[in-house]
């Protein structure tokens, strides 16, 4: 532990951040760091628990506690070997992950929580700055080839441990760079696309091979493919965006959010597209869905110089602390205001969408929506709604963006091919603990089997189903499990 008394001297702090009306002219990342002093203070006011509740918060088993404790020593070699020994790509997490650990916390009971997500950045931005991250190629090669479908975060994991293991593992990715999401989805301005570049720079330099613009079931078909590897791993993520069928959704002007999003992350690196251009630029924007992707297109559209931004919901307005219904230690639904939310946008819940208005061109004009009562059961969730008389009206809206969230991956070609069965969602079937389909060498994790989750559980899906992969493969594993005893023998 590395204060006895940092809980109760130091308070929860975070890093600095430029304002709002400096940050939306530019796609940086607005995010500081924390100084020696801060970061030492932070890290001093981990409890070292009896219990520590984080670990099990973490999907990926984080030793959160011993970290911390070497932060507070500045020993950074030690806090590097202990977080790296559990995540492959802090870099990721310290950045856009929802920290699950931090709702597990023990201090937050009745205090704010540590902030272990910044002080897993951190560990890694000093790590790398210090020299300590570097490629490892495996010494020993054990010959047999692996192919992982999918570059996001399951597949990077899956093929950094797959490689780790000796194997030669080849990750094909549709798009023209890897990274899945963390590429064409994730906003620079959350995480600026040289980190991800850094990383998949590494993993090649330790043998992986990334095959980009290739997408498999179209360019190489599943016969091909399992002729020509002993085992894949499918990690294409849930792509399929949920669909709202209202009146007008055909009108010029109506988008799913990751057409923008995506659009916008390959005008920020200078890589041209096909697709006609969609600029929030002078426009009333309507973002329908009030999660992370929704608030992504607020703050796009923010820095598009968007005559207005609203975002609504239908779901009922969620509770600013934890209720009996949301126990310590349980992750809580609660209000969350992004930093895109701090930009500037108007927010309302419990909103359905009725019909897309168009003009004479069939061009967007506006939005006709209407306020909703939720009837929930005895624990506070809902069950149905009913529609409030006398609430209809018409939002002006130019631009509206659907970021409802995601159905199941695609199942046209690969998946079609491969005659993997699939569950009552949609997606790849592959029990947890096991990630094996019902085809021989065909293995699935990340959202494509588990359905659409954080970026956290993505890394530890493709760091399990690595694990089944070798046993697979070699009949044993010496890769570690998130259960396992001691995660970091040096």
């Amino acid at each position: 532990m590395g204060k006895v008394t940092g809980f109760k001297e130091y308070a929860r702090e975070l890093p600095p951040k430029r304002s709002a009306q400096e940050r939306i002219n530019d796609y940086k990342e607005f995010t500081g760091c924390f100084t020696d002093d801060k970061l030492n203070h932070q890290a001093a006011r981990c409890m070292n628990c009896g219990i520590p509740f984080c670990h099990s918060g973490c999907p990926l088993g984080n030793i959160i506690p011993e970290f911390n404790d070497a932060v507070y020593k500045e020993n950074w070699e030690e806090a590097y070997r202990i977080l790296s020994s559990t995540n492959n790509f802090p870099e990721f997490t310290g950045r856009i992950c929802p920290a699950p650990c931090e709702a597990a916390c023990v201090l937050g009971i009745n205090k704010p929580a540590v902030t272990i997500e910044e002080i897993e950045k951190h560990i890694i931005e000093i790590a790398f700055s210090k020299g300590l991250v570097h490629a490892k190629a495996p010494l020993i090669r054990s010959g047999k080839t692996v192919a992982v479908i999918g570059s996001g975060p399951a597949g990077l994991a899956a093929a950094a441990q797959l490689n780790k293991a000796g194997h030669l593992v080849t990750v094909f990715e549709r798009d023209d760079k890897p990274g899945g999401l963390l590429r064409y989805g994730i906003p620079d301005f959350k995480l600026e696309k040289w980190v991800v570049e850094r990383r998949t720079k590494l993993m090649e330099e330790e043998g992986v091979v990334f095959k980009c613009n290739t997408e498999v079931g179209k360019d190489i078909s599943a016969d091909e493919l399992l002729r020509a590897y002993d085992a894949v791993v499918l990690s294409g993520g849930s792509t399929i965006p949920r669909n709202l069928p209202a009146p007008g959704r055909e009108l010029k002007g109506v988008y799913y959010a990751m057409q923008f999003l995506k659009q916008q992350n390959k005008r920020v690196s200078g890589i041209n597209f096909e697709e006609e251009s969609i600029m929030a630029t002078g426009k009333d924007v309507v973002v329908i869905g009030g999660g992370d992707t929704g608030s992504d297109c607020v703050g796009t559209s923010n820095r598009h110089k968007a005559k207005s931004v609203t975002q609504f919901e239908l779901m009922p307005k969620p509770p600013e602390a934890r209720t009996e219904n949301m126990p310590w230690p349980t992750y809580p639904m609660l209000l969350k205001t992004s930093t895109s939310h701090e930009e500037g946008c108007e927010r309302s819940w419990g909103i359905n969408t009725k019909e897309f208005i168009g003009d004479e061109n069939g061009n967007l004009k506006g939005v006709r929506v209407v306020d909703v009562e939720w009837e929930t059961d005895v624990f506070g969730r809902p069950l149905k709604f009913k529609e409030i008389e006398g609430t209809e009206r018409v939002l002006p809206c130019q631009l509206a963006f659907l970021a409802m969230g995601f159905l199941h991956p695609q199942k046209e070609g690969l998946i079609e091919q491969l005659g993997v069965e699939l569950d009552a969602r949609g997606n790849v079937k592959a029990t947890e603990g096991v990630y094996q389909t019902n085809v021989n060498k065909v293995f699935a994790a990340g959202d494509m089997r588990r359905g659409q989750s954080l970026v956290v559980w993505a890394i530890s899906e493709g760091r399990e189903a690595a694990r089944r992969v070798d046993q697979f493969l070699s009949g044993r594993t010496a890769l570690e499990s998130k259960d396992a005893e001691s995660m970091y023998a040096f």
